[in-house]
């Protein structure tokens, strides 16, 4: 991204054909979106969701944002790739959105209309909303981009980066400890899309990421592989695009008709972290499955969280930059699905 202000098992989720600026797929869950294609503990990294260009997959259109950047001058947010956004990368960019942010994290918006290049007429564009998150170190970065103008997803897409330190370019950019426990927390922003339906959604929440060092020592091989992550996605806030709460109706619709005895929902469900070994590895990637469960305790929502630790963590300086993308079926309409994508960054 360009920036000119200097508890459970395994996981689950879905495929498709894909490809993405690294050249191959994400075959698995346990694999990392394309980007820095020969990643090491001391190299900046990038991460980008993978490309979709089935038309018959249900993810079509995943991927497609790219060129991604922010104008710390303006507060401005760019990206190409994507239809009837304006004119990207070089004309009207997005501008900041209602609300403006998401807790900490800036929410932007592409141009309302887009004149005709001859006649000069206005021509409407679709609704495209971006999250844009940067921690304050500048080490790491995350956006999200996403529209509501299509029956199914529609065209957008994910990164996430960790920088290289300017004050200190040779140095390791990512320094775990030997033993003990860390824990780190920070804000969560990011935008629900529909497959049924149009519409696009806003949510804000709080993340809590702790990492147990070598818990699972000898249950695994590789570089960090012992290494337990166990992560949260509390506090959820589901918004219109005019920064309405509208969490209520999905709670309200969440608990219709359950079983007598059943304790009803009162707030939106946490997202939760599986854990096990062999989610982290030696560059201080991260990935495995998270979900959310109903009143009954049933499996609601499921997907990925992908993680990328920056700095000394022996110290209060480490970091981490986090993308979550989980889908399910909506309670509140029939034969809808919501995909949530939203990213964190998070501290000591």
């Amino acid at each position: 991204m360009d920036d000119d202000t200097g508890d459970g098992d395994g996981g689950g989720g879905t495929g498709g054909d894909t490809d993405g600026d690294s050249g191959g797929p994400i075959a698995s869950d346990g694999s990392l979106p394309p980007g820095t294609t020969n990643p090491t503990p001391d190299s900046s990294i990038f991460r980008s969701e993978a490309r979709v260009t089935a038309s018959n997959d249900s993810n079509y259109g995943n991927g497609f944002a790219n060129s991604i950047a922010y104008d710390g001058d303006t507060d401005t947010f760019f990206v190409d790739g994507l239809a009837f956004d304006g004119s990207q990368p070089d004309g009207v960019a997005y501008s900041r959105a209602t609300p403006g942010n998401l807790r900490s994290h800036a929410l932007y918006e592409a141009p309302a209309t887009h004149p005709d290049d001859v006649a000069g007429t206005p021509i409407a564009e679709f609704t495209h909303r971006a999250v844009y998150g940067v921690s304050p170190s500048g080490q790491t970065e995350f956006a999200v981009v996403r529209t509501g103008n299509y029956t199914n997803y529609g065209f957008g897409g994910f990164i996430y980066q960790r920088n290289e330190d300017p004050d200190n370019p040779t140095a390791d950019d990512v320094v775990l400890p030997t033993e003990g426990q860390a824990t780190y927390s920070g804000d969560y922003a990011g935008l629900r899309d529909f497959q049924g339906r149009g519409g696009l959604e806003l949510v804000r929440a709080r993340a809590e990421i702790d990492i147990d060092i070598g818990a699972f020592e000898g249950n695994c091989t590789g570089t960090n592989c012992e290494h337990a992550i166990r992560g949260y996605i509390f506090d959820r806030e589901i918004l219109d695009l005019s920064g309405a709460d509208v969490s209520s109706d999905y709670i309200a619709a969440l608990n219709d008709d359950l079983p007598a005895g059943t304790a009803p929902a009162t707030a939106m469900p946490t997202i939760t972290f599986r854990i096990g070994p062999g989610a982290m590895d030696a560059n201080g990637e991260a990935t495995a499955g998270a979900f959310t469960v109903d009143p009954e305790g049933n499996e609601l929502d499921t997907g990925n969280y992908y993680l990328l630790l920056s700095g000394d963590h022996t110290t209060m300086n480490g970091e981490i930059v986090g993308m979550v993308v989980i889908e399910g079926d909506d309670p509140r309409f029939d034969n809808v699905t919501v995909r949530e994508t939203g990213g964190f960054i998070a501290t000591r």
